[in-house]
């Protein structure tokens, strides 16, 4: 449900590109990702960072797109917070004892160090690869092309990184799940 409340305001974007414009679905955007931080903080008082940089991105871009009738400031947005996150993956090498991704995931898994470090690297470079398709499609395709890119083709990419997460991962979890059993039994 939560991955769907996240892409509320991409969903409501490609409606209204296809219903309207690109100018139209920009205010779209930019109001509908008012709506989901104000959602946030007046249901959990809170605001997760993502959503507010996504925000302010959002606001800055759109609003970019919009005072100068160019299409193109709304496109880059994607990539900027892509390679926004690759910088935060990369950088929890450097900062803190344990790479985010182990920060995030360590509670529901549990995986030797090098693991945590490859499987960081792996979305720190997931997540470059997507800034980079993303400005391949916004400059050498179509802007309706983009759009359905945006939405499906981003979303795709996502899920098959984390599939191909999950295979990666099952073999460690079996061999710790192996190590754990026969000391509880």
């Amino acid at each position: 449900m939560k991955f769907l409340s996240d892409l509320f305001p991409v969903i409501l974007f490609f409606i209204a590109y296809k219903m309207y414009d690109f100018y139209v679905a920009t205010v779209v955007i930019i109001v509908a990702t008012l709506a989901q931080v104000g959602y946030n903080w007046i249901r959990h008082h809170k605001v997760e960072k993502m959503h507010l940089v996504t925000l302010l991105l959002v606001l800055l871009f759109g609003g970019l797109t919009l005072y100068l009738q160019d299409p193109l400031f709304l496109k880059w947005k994607p990539t900027v917070v892509n390679w926004l996150f690759a910088i935060v993956f990369v950088g929890s090498h450097f900062i803190g004892n344990r790479p985010l991704v182990e920060r995030m995931m360590s509670k529901s898994v549990a995986l030797p160090a090098p693991v945590w470090s490859r499987l960081n690297v792996a979305w720190a470079l997931f997540f470059i690869a997507m800034g980079a398709v993303n400005l391949y499609v916004a400059f050498n395709f179509s802007e309706a092309a983009w759009v359905n890119f945006k939405l499906f083709g981003m979303m795709g990419m996502t899920f098959l990184f984390i599939i191909l997460q999950a295979f990666y991962l099952a073999r460690y979890i079996s061999e710790t799940e192996q190590k754990t059993t026969p000391e509880e039994s």
